[in-house]
């Protein structure tokens, strides 16, 4: 990837609030120029004593984390009319993140979307606490309870 920050990086998951983050990046990439990046991290495997029903829990995860990953981008594609990157990673999902972030160094922004109720999510509370003064690239947190005309409206 090219050394000058040109994408956008979201974490995908299955909240409700990550729709909201994917839509806000994927419009802003669209406007400025920038590339979208899509993230799923997959749970850390859990040991089980046989080895071969831990592979195909494993297997299973993947696919379903592909799954996640292929019908975010193809809303994206229906948007903006551009296919984003894609990337799956296993692990704690703040180690996954860091590791994008401080190794890409094409990624512009991290995107982030908050709970639109309660606490605002673990990623959320990492990157704006522990880590907020030592990332390569910014933080965008995009509200959970935002209308889409207002993100529209926003990007």
């Amino acid at each position: 990837m090219s050394e000058t920050a040109q994408t956008f990086l979201v974490v995908v998951d299955e909240t409700v609030e990550c729709a909201k983050a994917v839509r806000y990046a994927a419009l802003r990439a669209d406007h400025t120029g920038a590339n979208l990046m899509l993230l799923h991290v997959l749970k850390p495997s859990q040991f089980v004593q046989w080895g071969g029903v831990q592979q195909d829990m494993d297997a299973e995860a993947e696919q379903a984390g592909q799954a996640v990953l292929a019908a975010t981008a193809a809303e994206v594609e229906a948007l903006t009319g551009a296919r984003p990157a894609v990337r799956l990673m296993r692990g704690r999902a703040t180690d996954a993140v860091l590791e994008v972030v401080t190794t890409d160094r094409s990624i512009r922004a991290l995107v982030l979307a908050a709970a639109a109720k309660g606490k605002p999510g673990p990623l959320v509370d990492f990157f704006t606490r522990e880590r907020a003064g030592t990332l390569p690239c910014m933080v965008m947190i995009v509200p959970g309870g935002i209308e889409d005309a207002d993100i529209d409206r926003l990007t």
